[in-house]
């Protein structure tokens, strides 16, 4: 079954370029063009990202976002405003939002935000969808939190970003290029130890709690995240 997106724009030059660009890329996507329709929606057909923006006609996009995590809306929501500075940015990330984008902005940027959302949110759920071992590595997409069991784990914002894209990707080798551009930058000029220094973090982390999956290296190629061994 495809993705769902909701599209949660009242301007109609915006709305339907992100609508086309989306449904080409294999999702299901609904527009509404107003926050009532926005919540509505959301109770009706659970959305996995809702792309937001703040000026609707109805009411402001963060009491959207903050009324919708109230009724455990629990996927992903990326706001997209023409306002600019830090601080609507961190409000609108402590009304519940996952990530933001000032207008104006590129498809591709936005396409790029959705893949890395939608894995983010998937990783605590196995391929067909059911969701793992409540006693193993859990990941909180939405609170940016981990945890082994009823445990968190303490780590930065890199280390979530590495475990998140390793999690979704499980069993299979990330690239060392994929983790820097994605983590960090696609034109990152620093040493890539940098990421060896928050694997070789990780790694300590994980097992300081527990944590049998393992970040396995793959000479010359990059990582995998693997189940360990339990006794």
């Amino acid at each position: 079954m495809a993705q769902r997106v909701l599209v949660v724009e009242d301007e109609e030059d915006i709305a339907f370029p992100l609508v086309r660009t989306l449904e080409r890329d294999g999702y299901d996507v609904a527009w509404v063009d107003s926050g009532e329709r926005a919540l509505k929606d959301l109770d009706d057909m659970p959305a996995d990202v809702v792309i937001l923006d703040l000026g609707l006609p109805d009411m402001d996009g963060l009491e959207v976002c903050k009324r919708a995590r109230d009724a455990g809306y629990a996927g992903a929501i990326i706001i997209v405003t023409a306002r600019a500075g830090e601080l609507d940015r961190v409000v609108g990330l402590d009304y519940g939002a996952d990530d933001y984008l000032s207008k104006p902005f590129g498809l591709a940027e936005l396409q790029a935000r959705v893949r890395a959302l939608l894995r983010r949110t998937s990783a605590g759920f196995s391929r067909d969808g059911t969701e793992v071992d409540p006693d193993s590595l859990r990941i909180d997409a939405a609170a940016r939190r981990v945890y082994s069991g009823e445990t968190e784990v303490p780590l930065t914002g890199k280390e979530f970003e590495v475990l998140s894209i390793l999690a979704a990707h499980r069993d299979k080798v990330v690239s060392r290029g994929r983790l820097m551009a994605e983590v960090w930058d696609e034109n990152w000029y620093g040493s890539t130890k940098t990421l060896d220094v928050t694997i070789g973090r990780l790694r300590q982390k994980l097992d300081s709690v527990g944590v049998t999956d393992k970040v396995v290296a793959v000479r010359g190629v990059g990582f995998r995240l693997e189940a360990g061994q339990t006794d």
